[in-house]
């Protein structure tokens, strides 16, 4: 997903401070871009390289027969500011999903209902979209490529969808966004349900497979690993490393790159006090995992308290504050960094065999508190460092995009 860069990226899910992903209202008032461009200029100062940015569905496409030209001006603007930090930029396409909230266009509610990952329709309107945005991103230097949304299973509880159509589903996106522009890679990513959670619709399999590289997103409150374990602790320590070994299991092509695409310390589960050495910790020890794409943290800024209504932890996620003033977890992050080792990691020699398939029967012994999880981290306790393999890769699995 990379221009001509060495080693391991490392950058920030961005998240304007004044605004949030509202700003896509309110981007032509003035002094917006200029608030933008020095939040872009704050995480260039971070030693980080790129940013990755989301498009809210409603607003983009506020009719299942429109995508607003106007709209899409102003995402290609943004990734042209974040060219003048100095930042690459991968976009985020159907949100959908983000920060607790669910953005969907009133075409698909009420008395439009329609669910977003069967009905025909809205799967159309969908992949225009997904064409439309990364047809108009091809040319910009600094665009590493798309995404299809921000974990989309977040969506199932209320869009009831089986494994099956979650496939279709993802093959019919990907398949538009690289028809539009066959040169930069298309991924998309789940929350860890995909990887712990029996039955869910969204498959490690599907995760591992489809799309340019597997994305994960190893988030420390999944299944209460930081509640059960302790902030400090080895589980939470090596969670990161852990899922990106996990996702490799299920891998059908063994070169396949692992993108780091959300990593975070929410509070409490990691407190404040403990946020630089988890950083410094977790980051040390998932740049131990070979075929690691880049790490991109969650997230660039604190959210701004005029907000209501998002999760506590939340409002304190950031790397910087909404002033742009460098918090002690920026500065961890941005020492790490800067002392990241550019040399190629070598394979693991050691494995440990999970029994579970691609279509995720038997997943569960993986979570936090199974005992797959366990006798895994016993490993990393003792300091070794295994890979992990299936005792069934093909039973259930997804096949390859």
């Amino acid at each position: 997903m990379s221009r001509q860069h060495d080693g391991v990226r490392f950058g920030a899910n961005y998240t304007p401070s004044r605004h949030w992903w509202h700003v896509w209202l309110d981007f032509d008032t003035p002094g917006v871009t200029d608030g933008i461009r020095r939040d872009l200029d704050a995480i260039a100062g971070l030693g980080l390289d790129h940013v990755r940015v989301f498009a809210s569905w409603p607003v983009f496409q506020p009719n299942r027969g429109v995508v607003r030209p106007r709209a899409v001006a102003q995402l290609v603007e943004l990734v042209r500011l974040a060219a003048a930090a100095g930042l690459d930029v991968s976009v985020d396409a159907l949100q959908g999903h983000l920060s607790s909230f669910d953005f969907y266009p009133s075409w698909t509610l009420t008395w439009h209902e329609r669910n977003v990952f069967t009905d025909p329709a809205v799967v159309d309107a969908q992949a225009a979209l997904v064409g439309t945005l990364a047809g108009a991103l091809r040319a910009e230097p600094n665009y590493l490529g798309l995404n299809l949304g921000n974990e989309p299973n977040n969506l199932v509880a209320h869009q009831p969808v089986t494994a099956a159509q979650v496939d279709a589903w993802l093959d019919r996106l990907l398949a538009a966004g690289t028809a539009a522009d066959p040169a930069h890679p298309v991924t998309h990513c789940a929350y860890d349900a995909a990887w712990y959670t029996e039955d869910h619709p969204f498959t490690p399999g599907a995760s591992a497979t489809k799309g340019a590289m597997t994305c994960v997103h190893p988030w420390v409150f999944s299944e209460d690993c930081a509640r059960r374990y302790g902030p400090r602790s080895v589980q939470v320590e090596h969670l990161a490393e852990y899922v990106v070994e996990l996702s490799r299991a299920y891998a059908t092509d063994p070169g396949r790159m692992i993108w780091v695409q959300e990593l975070g310390a929410p509070a409490p589960h990691v407190p404040a006090a403990d946020a630089p050495r988890f950083a410094e910790r977790t980051l040390a020890n998932v740049l131990t995992c070979p075929g690691l794409w880049g790490v991109t943290w969650w997230c660039s800024h604190d959210l701004d308290e005029r907000l209501l209504d998002f999760p506590e932890l939340e409002y304190t996620l950031g790397l910087l504050r909404t002033d742009n003033t460098v918090k002690p977890i920026g500065a961890a992050v941005r020492g790490t960094v800067a002392a990241a080792p550019t040399t190629a990691v070598p394979q693991r020699t050691t494995a440990l065999v999970l029994d579970a398939d691609g279509g995720g029967r038997g997943r569960s012994a993986a979570a936090p508190g199974g005992p797959f999880f366990e006798a895994w981290m016993a490993r990393a306790a003792a300091g070794e460092r295994p890979a992990i393999v299936l005792g069934n890769p093909v039973a259930g699995g997804s096949a390859a995009t």
